[in-house]
């Protein structure tokens, strides 16, 4: 009777001290006319657990590091624009992230430059991290984390374009050895020389997102960038590849879309799923789909993908393809759009095959597509999976 009772006392305790902790957050407001002029000095003043809200509008050379720890930061009436403007905090980022569980919303930024070259929008150094429906272009890295193996980091609804300096050791994003990440319905493209996507984490959730680069002329948000890989993997890792639509333009650093454990497959999981792509290889000379390194020491598993374009599927002889599609020039919708539903056959629609569950129990089959810019709607199965990244009776992306 006496644990039960110290074991309640400690339950009320404990929720007493969560709801102090709730009444007592505030929100911090940040604007003209707000209490702070500008978001740094309420990010300086805030304690944990509290919300800084940004107004819209423009905020130049405004860095600093972010110490509180549960803290949300996020733009209101409007996205806010936070231009590094030849500025830097601790010579590392427009924003160091050093509290734990910090989450970032509705922000730009841009400008990230640094003596070593080495600058990003956000550098990650405390366990834990949201950014959510945000714009990270033109930095020397539009994220890069350092390795925690306590870190869950979680990446929704975001682009990235035209990050990275140009030496190809700079990146749309850098994800160290954290414990997770979570990326999804993204648009990352056009990383300058850098790849489009690096995670050295133990497990990568990789889903429903566009990694691709615009065309010469294009209209878009950046200018055209030449990446090396769209996706690198390189320490391996447990790693969900399902529902992408991932790009090689025909000027690149290196014809490779995916590569997993070629650095060297030191994280413990070796199991990468690749299901319900759609690969797109635009390089008319060279192309490897899936790059697998030697020391990865299970079968990749290539599942319901499309593979447009030249080049080798995969590199590891090893790997099990079941259901894909491979042709130079597939049937789409629009592909001068990005309409990459599949036009009628047999060969593609109703095509694809139920991947099932991985080792770990997580299940295969995709319930999403990737709507531009960097959303999602539901994938509409209605018997068989179709093949690739999009159902032929869904709505237009």
């Amino acid at each position: 009777m006496m644990k039960k009772k110290l074991a309640r006392a400690a339950c009320v305790s404990a929720l007493a001290a969560w709801g102090m902790q709730a009444a007592s957050a505030a929100i911090l407001s940040v604007g003209p006319g707000k209490t702070y002029a500008r978001p740094c000095q309420a990010i300086a003043a805030a304690k944990n657990g509290d919300t800084v809200e940004i107004d819209g509008g423009l905020y130049s050379g405004d860095v600093c590091g972010v110490y509180a720890s549960n803290l949300t930061i996020r733009g209101v009436n409007g996205r806010p624009r936070i231009d590094a403007a030849g500025r830097n905090a601790m010579g590392k980022a427009i924003w160091v992230i050093v509290g734990n569980n910090v989450l970032i919303a509705n922000v730009e930024m841009y400008g990230a430059k640094v003596p070593d070259r080495n600058g990003a929008a956000l550098r990650l150094e405390g366990a834990g991290f949201t950014l959510l429906n945000s714009f990270l272009h033109d930095n020397e890295n539009g994220i890069l984390s350092g390795a925690n193996a306590a870190s869950d980091i979680v990446i929704e609804g975001t682009e990235f374009g035209r990050n990275g300096y140009g030496t190809g050791q700079t990146h749309n994003l850098y994800i160290g050895t954290v414990r997770s990440l979570m990326f999804r319905r993204n648009f990352s493209h056009d990383a300058h020389v850098g790849h489009n996507l690096k995670s050295r984490a133990q497990t990568n959730y990789i889903l429903y997102n566009r990694f691709s680069s615009l065309r010469p002329g294009e209209t878009g948000s950046t200018a055209a960038g030449q990446p090396s890989y769209e996706i690198d993997l390189p320490n391996a890792g447990t790693s969900y590849v399902i529902g992408n639509v991932i790009q090689q333009p025909a000027a690149n650093q290196n014809g490779a879309m995916l590569a997993y454990g070629e650095e060297g497959a030191s994280n413990a999981g070796h199991d990468l799923y690749v299901v319900n792509n759609t690969f797109l290889n635009d390089d008319p000379a060279r192309g490897v789909f899936v790059m697998v390194g030697s020391g990865v020491t299970k079968p990749v598993l290539l599942q319901n993908n499309i593979f447009s374009g030249i080049g080798t599927l995969s590199t590891q002889a090893s790997t099990v393809a079941r259901t894909n599609y491979r042709s130079v020039a597939p049937g789409f919708v629009n592909r001068a759009t990005y309409d990459l539903r599949p036009t009628p056959s047999p060969l593609v629609v109703n095509a694809g095959t139920d991947p099932g569950v991985s080792a770990t129990g997580f299940v295969l089959k995709p319930v999403a597509q990737y709507k531009h810019v960097a959303f999602w709607i539901g994938r509409p199965v209605n018997s068989e999976l179709d093949i690739g990244a999009y159902e032929a009776n869904s709505l237009a992306p």
